[in-house]
């Protein structure tokens, strides 16, 4: 496979720097520039990061030397150092939204963990497992940007990870409505218990924003691309309640599902159907992917988050407790690392797709 020089855009948060850690030793990308806020540039990676350095691993030895840029003055010279870009920036939407197409017009792909550019309607929102058809609206995003090179991929939110892959293989069978209830780790919210004390033996029912994305953003996954843009379904409804507990690593959601008159699965056949199920990662062995991507476990007291978060490297989906529901036809118990499967993992994995289908090509 080509090798891929790499930027990573905001590279001192938490997620960023989770980025980091993805891109030491992978097999097809090489960390080569870095960048963050003016506060931080012109200061090596070490320097600028090592004093919130969030990650259970140790800071990349080939990351610590690295120059930190200023991600908007010093935009034109990162994009010439890198084919392509991951970006996780705290900054306001709309100048999210300005600054990675200002990095896609520079012709430098982005592939964003950032929400700012959701909803635009040319921009894929994709997790490869599922929605892997929705990159061919890049072409009509190109023609918008006049660019040859850039565009802008996005990942979805990290709390639909755990409960959005589990409802995919049952769509064939008309889900009529769903009802989730996440359990959300500080990590996020960009933060650990040292930085976070108050959510030490907490649950706050409160995320701002965080239950219209989950609500909203799997019907634009399980859209569909139509003259130059995302269509989102019409359906499944989905209403969404999200609680942040006092777990550092791993979002868990309490699922309830509602399928059309006569169209319900037997419990039975709604495990095949996740054992089964596979999707373009698997099939290009994409380096990231686990090779099983949903796992069921049939112990009553699983999926934990500290015991099963990590499985598949954290890019797998544990589920758990199916049974019958005396309002609903089901419910179940979804878990996914939120920094891994849910953010830069998922953002790797997606960056990973793109190569292989020859979006992103090497200078």
């Amino acid at each position: 496979m080509k090798q891929y020089k790499v930027g990573v855009i905001g590279c001192t948060g938490m997620v960023g720097q989770r980025f980091v850690s993805l891109l030491e030793n992978h097999p097809w990308f090489r960390l080569t520039a870095i960048a963050a806020s003016a506060r931080s540039a012109g200061k090596t990676y070490e320097e600028a990061a090592a004093p919130r350095w969030a990650m259970t691993s140790p800071m990349p030895e080939e990351a610590k030397g690295l120059l930190v840029l200023d991600a908007e003055a010093d935009a034109e010279k990162l994009a010439e150092q890198v084919d392509f870009c991951f970006c996780a920036v705290d900054m306001k939407k709309e100048d999210i939204r300005a600054l990675e197409e200002k990095y896609a017009k520079l012709e430098c792909p982005i592939v964003s963990n950032n929400s700012a550019h959701r909803w635009t309607e040319d921009v894929p929102m994709v997790v490869p497992e599922l929605n892997a058809d929705h990159l061919a609206v890049i072409e009509a995003q190109r023609r918008r940007l006049g660019t040859k090179r850039g565009f802008i991929a996005v990942k979805s939110n990290c709390s639909l990870q755990s409960y959005v892959p589990a409802l995919h293989p049952l769509l064939k069978y008309g889900i009529d409505r769903a009802l989730v209830c996440t359990y959300q780790a500080i990590s996020g919210a960009g933060k650990t218990f040292e930085r976070w004390p108050e959510m030490v033996d907490n649950c706050i029912p409160y995320i701002g924003g965080e239950e219209e994305k989950s609500e909203r953003e799997p019907l634009k996954l399980w859209g569909s691309v139509e003259d130059g843009k995302i269509v989102s379904a019409s359906g499944p409804a989905i209403t969404a309640q999200c609680f942040r507990v006092a777990c550092q690593d791993g979002h868990m959601a309490a699922v309830f599902v509602k399928f059309q008159e006569g169209k319900t699965p037997s419990i039975d056949q709604i495990k095949t159907d996740w054992a089964a199920f596979r999707g373009p990662a698997q099939e290009l062995r994409l380096p990231s992917a686990p090779k099983q991507f949903l796992h069921y476990f049939e112990e009553p007291d699983r999926p934990q988050t500290r015991l099963d978060r990590n499985l598949e490297n954290g890019m797998a989906v544990s589920l758990g407790r199916l049974r019958e529901d005396s309002q609903y036809d089901y419910k179940f118990v979804g878990l996914s690392h939120n920094t891994l499967r849910g953010a830069a993992g998922g953002a790797v994995l997606l960056a990973e797709l793109l190569c292989a289908k020859g979006y992103i090509e090497a200078k």
